[in-house]
């Protein structure tokens, strides 16, 4: 597990698989607390876990909560109560070197050679599930999760960049954030982001299979790997379309939120739902992406299909001009 206390622009953090002296047993005088766990920790301590929270926040995890939390196949979704808000959002990343556990993910490639675009192969979907207290940001991430040691890392190097501390811009994951809500619109914005480098490479492997399609002397022999990349794309698709409606449940949320006259609050609060948008139109040009992916395979096999008719047709063509000249005479 690994805590961080965010305060201004100071950040502390602590690594410890000891929960006895890591857990925090108060508030920071000013700030919050960022409580990070693997599902795998999260599962053996939640005890813990829920005892600390009810220490720091006075309100513990209704047990449904703890199931979606726990649960490595939920779609993205959101949730509320009247002391903290709930966010599972599945990311869209490449596995790290470890294959991840089939429990933590409903992609995770079968034993043996699939066929398919490699790169499809290594797209890790597993669900990051948030906490939002009022000072205390909770996230469970799939083991060895690269999403929470990534914005970890960034989060450590903004605290001595005076630059990146004082971020004012309201997209992306730099800076420091101001609250747990902020903390977690950034992490998603991260998560979100990580789908550019993997369009790349998808796109590069299927511009070859359709340049493949189309060269009039190639014999393509790839049908099943097509097959595969085409029902691929349209489970991007529809984790897209989760997550899409996760955000936009936490917006209208975001919308319904008592925030006080002060100036301070009301620019915190704005900024929030400038950043909810942001990902929502983030998932949306990726969404955009497949879709494209999709036409263009489309579109492809449909070709290839035609210049096959059409060269059939052509032979067909010749072998009755040379059957009519070698015919013999009916007489």
């Amino acid at each position: 597990m690994r805590v961080f206390s965010i305060t201004g622009n100071q950040v502390q953090a602590r690594e410890s698989d000891n929960l006895d002296t890591s857990l925090p047993q108060d508030l920071p005088e000013q700030g919050f607390l960022w409580l990070a766990f693997s599902r795998e920790h999260f599962e053996r301590h939640v005890v813990a876990i829920q005892a600390c929270l009810q220490q720091v926040t006075g309100q513990s995890l209704v047990d449904l909560h703890v199931s979606d939390l726990l649960n490595g196949q939920l779609p993205s979704r959101f949730d509320f109560t009247s002391h903290y808000d709930l966010l599972v959002f599945r990311r869209l990343a490449q596995q790290s070197g470890t294959a991840p556990r089939h429990s933590d993910t409903k992609t995770a490639p079968a034993p043996g050679k699939r066929p398919g675009p490699p790169i499809l192969q290594r797209i890790d979907t597993s669900p990051v599930g948030f906490a939002v207290f009022e000072r205390v940001l909770l996230s469970v991430h799939p083991d060895d999760c690269a999403v929470r040691e990534a914005y970890a890392s960034r989060l450590l190097n903004a605290t001595g960049d005076k630059t990146l501390a004082h971020d004012p811009r309201s997209a992306g994951a730099r800076g420091i954030p101001l609250s747990p809500a902020d903390m977690m619109l950034r992490i998603v914005s991260q998560m979100v982001d990580a789908y550019l480098d993997l369009r790349r490479e998808l796109s590069r492997q299927l511009d070859h299979w359709q340049a493949e399609l189309l060269h009039p002397n190639a014999r393509f022999r790839r049908w099943d790997a097509l097959l595969q990349a085409r029902l691929a794309l349209h489970q991007l698709e529809d984790l897209c379309d989760d997550q899409r409606t996760a955000m936009l449940n936490l917006h209208e949320t975001l919308d319904d939120w008592v925030v006080s006259s002060d100036a301070a609050a009301l620019r915190e609060h704005e900024l929030l739902k400038v950043r909810c948008r942001d990902v929502l139109e983030h998932i949306d040009r990726v969404v955009n992406h497949v879709r494209r992916l999709e036409h263009n395979t489309e579109t492809a096999v449909q070709m290839h299909f035609n210049a096959q008719g059409n060269r059939t047709n052509d032979i067909m063509r010749t072998l009755t001009a040379l059957t009519a000249q070698f015919k013999p005479d009916a007489l």
